[in-house]
C-alpha cells in the first residue's frame, strides 16, 4: 500500500479521522463469529477473519469457521481471508499481514465497514499494532541452518532471542516448524538491524467477548461435542489425510487436528482423547485471555462485553466520534 506524502500546509491526519475499522476478539468458543455477523449486517460491513487456520481450505469442523453463520435471512455476509490456501502450503504471518491490509482497503473502497472478526492475538496484532513484517527478506543461509532443529529446539530458541513474543505464541505457531524458522529468521535479522514500527493509519475500535470461566468451559465443551457428534468433524480429518495432508502436517495444527489424528493413528482411545482434547480447548481459551489482558497491559484498549446490545452503544458512539485536527 503506497504511502500518502502529507504537506506542510495539508492537517496532520488524527486517529479519529482515519477510516474506521472495528475488530471483534475472543476466546475460542466465545461466539465471536455470531456477533461479527450480526453487527455486519447492522453496519454494513464485511468480515475479515483474524484466525491463523481458517486461512486453509477444506478445514471447516475444526477451525470452526462456522460459515453457515454468514448468511442471515436472504442476505450473504461477504468473509475475506478465509479459504485462502491448500492445508498443504506454508502461511505466515507476513503473508496473512499483506493479505488482511489488502482486504481492508477493499472494504473500504467500496464504502463498508471493515469487521476484523478472530482470536489469534498475534494476527490481530499484526494489524492493530503494524507489525513490521514484510520489510525483512528471507536469508537463506539462515534457514538452512535452522532446518536442522525441530520444532521445540525452534521454540526455545526464540524464547531466548525474544521471549515477550515467543510468550504470546498460540499451539500452532509453537508447532509450526516452517513458522518457527520464519520467526527466529526476522529476529535474528533484526538484532541486526531494527525495525521502526510505523503508526497505523486506521481507527480501531476493540471489542472483546468476555464469559466468566465456568461459563466458557460450558461452551466449549458443548461445541466440541456438536462438532464431534453432530457436524462430523473425525471425517472431515480422516478426509483431509486422504487427500494428501500428512499426519505430522495435521498433528502441527494443534488442538482439535492433533488429538484426533492421534485417535485416528490409533495411540488413544475415544473417550481419553475428548476428555485430552477439551482440557486442551479450554486452556487455549485461558491462554488467549492472558494474551488479551497482556496486551491491554501494553497500553491497547479493548472494550470487553457479552452482548450485542452493549457492542452496538460502543459503536455508535465510536462512529459519532468528533474529527479534530
Amino acid at each position: 500500500m503506497a504511502i500518502k506524502v502529507i504537506h506542510k500546509h495539508q492537517p496532520k491526519m488524527t486517529i479519529k479521522s482515519r477510516p474506521k475499522v472495528l475488530v471483534i476478539l475472543g476466546t475460542t468458543s466465545a461466539g465471536k463469529t455470531s456477533l461479527g455477523v450480526k453487527l455486519a449486517v447492522e453496519l454494513n460491513g464485511e468480515i475479515i477473519s483474524a484466525d491463523s487456520r481458517q486461512v486453509y481450505k477444506s478445514m471447516d469442523i475444526g477451525t470452526g469457521k462456522d460459515l453457515k453463520e454468514y448468511k442471515v435471512g436472504s442476505k450473504k455476509i461477504k468473509y475475506h481471508l478465509i479459504d485462502v490456501v491448500s492445508p498443504k502450503t506454508k502461511f505466515d504471518l507476513a503473508k496473512y499481514q499483506k493479505l488482511a491490509l489488502k482486504a481492508i482497503e477493499d472494504v473500504l473502497s467500496r464504502g463498508k465497514l471493515p469487521i476484523i472478526v478472530g482470536g489469534s492475538g498475534l494476527y490481530l496484532q499484526a494489524i492493530v499494532d503494524n507489525y513490521c513484517l514484510s520489510s525483512v527478506k528471507p536469508d537463506l543461509e539462515i534457514r538452512i541452518a535452522l532446518e536442522k532443529f525441530s520444532a521445540v529446539e525452534l521454540f526455545s530458541k526464540l524464547e531466548k532471542l525474544k521471549p515477550d513474543f515467543a510468550a504470546r505464541l498460540n499451539n500452532s505457531d509453537k508447532n509450526n516448524k516452517r513458522r518457527l524458522i520464519r520467526y527466529v529468521e526476522i529476529t535474528e535479522q533484526d538484532e541486526v538491524k531494527p525495525v521502526i514500527k510505523p503508526e497505523s493509519p486506521y481507527n480501531f475500535l476493540l471489542i472483546g467477548l468476555d464469559w466468566p470461566d465456568d461459563v466458557l468451559k460450558e461452551r466449549i465443551l458443548g461445541r466440541l461435542h456438536d462438532r464431534l457428534e453432530k457436524e462430523g468433524m473425525i471425517k472431515e480429518i480422516e478426509r483431509l489425510h486422504e487427500e494428501g495432508v500428512s499426519w505430522e502436517r495435521l498433528v502441527s495444527f494443534g488442538l482439535e487436528y492433533k488429538f484426533i489424528s492421534r485417535y485416528l493413528l490409533e495411540e488413544t482411545d475415544y473417550d481419553t482423547m475428548v476428555e485430552k482434547l477439551g482440557t486442551a480447548l479450554y486452556r487455549f481459551a485461558k491462554h488467549q485471555k492472558t494474551w488479551f489482558r497482556r496486551w491491554e497491559k501494553q497500553g491497547k484498549k479493548i472494550e470487553w462485553v457479552n452482548d450485542f446490545e452493549d457492542a452496538k452503544k460502543l459503536i455508535a458512539s465510536w462512529q459519532k466520534e468528533i474529527i479534530k485536527y
